[in-house]
């Protein structure tokens, strides 16, 4: 019998912050839970970073999760609101690494890549695939709900398939070649 793995995903932000917790028992995938923290009522940044610290905390408390995926900052909005969202993604880690979790990051671009097959894909198929592919029946008031859950699935998806590992294990073809000699066929 397979042990079930539990994966907590975060789509951090200093206004709203998204998380989900799925639970991974062979082929079946099961939402814990989906929701979002809202910080846009504190205007002090210290006091809603402690509040993401705090709430992280009791999402590894309450679930135990094995695993902890993060969705990392893209480029392009202002310097400032990058700053704010590295601090909050920061902070998110912090606090998995303080429960000994293993932490992973994806890029936006790869989080839509693994869920929709299309890396460009608008927070409106994120949600339409996911509510496809586990029977999800209504949607969360919030897309940050989704994109939590979306992390917490993209890394399901590299983590159990044989690709995935392939693309965590090596640091290219320099890195696969060095570690498998005895695949190299010599004439």
């Amino acid at each position: 019998m397979s042990k079930s793995n539990i994966i907590l995903g975060i789509d951090p932000g200093t206004v709203v912050m998204g998380y989900a917790i799925i639970e991974v028992n062979g082929s079946v995938i099961k939402i814990l839970c989906m929701d979002v923290l809202k910080l846009g009522s504190v205007k002090d940044i210290y006091e809603r970073l402690e509040m993401i610290h705090t709430k992280v905390n009791l999402l590894i408390t309450q679930y135990k999760p094995h695993t902890f995926a993060i969705e990392a900052p893209f480029f392009g909005k202002n310097v400032q609101s990058m700053l704010k969202l590295g601090r909050a993604q920061g902070v998110a880690i912090a606090a998995a690494m303080q429960g000994r979790i293993n932490v992973t990051e994806y890029s936006p671009k790869k989080v839509k890549q693994s869920i929709t097959g299309n890396g460009n894909a608008a927070k409106e198929q994120v949600w339409k695939m996911l509510q496809q592919t586990l029977s999800i029946e209504e949607r969360p008031q919030y897309f940050d709900a989704t994109d939590a859950l979306a992390v917490a699935l993209c890394h399901h998806y590299q983590t159990s398939s044989p690709i995935g590992k392939l693309t965590k294990s090596f640091k290219g073809w320099e890195d696969f070649i060095s570690r498998n000699q005895e695949r190299i066929l010599k004439k």
